[in-house]
Order: structure tokens, then sequence, then C-alpha cells
């Protein structure tokens, strides 16, 4: 099975294409951090679609998601860019909770895997 890298890093690699599949590392909002959870979810939903798009697919073959919100108040301000974005006929499995983020402008972080 070969194993293609998407941005690589020396940390880690942005999306990794493997075994008819696509896993996206958490994605946060680079321009967007300290603004609204509204703005970072937009930022990070186009991040997400730029690159499952390099990767070769898009968000209507999402099987799965996790979002890390640093406040669970901002839930529904959070889904409301959410709804408006997934493909409603191509719900992922999905799992939100809320922790503690990498650096404190961050407020949203978005994780996805999906089919080639």
């Amino acid at each position: 099975m070969s194993i293609r890298r998407i941005k690589p890093g020396p940390r880690m690699t942005q999306a990794v294409v493997a075994g008819g599949m696509v896993f996206l590392s958490g994605q946060v909002a680079l321009d967007n951090g300290g603004k609204s959870v509204t703005e970072q979810t937009k930022e990070i939903l186009s991040r997400i679609d730029t690159l499952l798009a390099e990767a070769g697919t898009d968000k209507s073959k999402l099987v799965s998601a996790n979002i890390w919100l640093s406040d669970i108040s901002t839930f529904a301000e959070m889904n409301a860019v959410w709804d408006a974005w997934v493909d409603p006929n191509n719900t992922p499995a999905r799992a939100t909770v809320e922790s503690k983020l990498a650096a404190p402008q961050f407020t949203v972080e978005i994780a996805v895997t999906a089919l080639v």
C-alpha cells in the first residue's frame, strides 16, 4: 500500500492518503486566531476543503469528524457554520468535545477522515 503525504512538516503532516482514505490533522484558524468561533470555523472548513481537493476528494466523502471547542457554550455558533457547510446527504460520524487547545487564540479545531 502506498502512502502519500500532503504538506508534511517536522512534527506532523496536514493530510495523509493511504488505503483509499485521507486523514487530516487537526485544523485551526491560522489566519483568524483570536477572532470569533464563526470566523475560525469558516476558515477551518475552507482549509479542509482545500486539503480534501488536494487529496482528490471532497466533503461529500467524509466518514468521520472530530471537533474540539475551547468553550462548549460556543457549540451552537460552530454548528451554524458547520451545518451550512456539510453535505446534508452525506454527514459524517462526528464527535464534539470541550478541550483546552494548543494556543489561547484558537477556539476551534477540526480533524476529518474521508474516502478518496
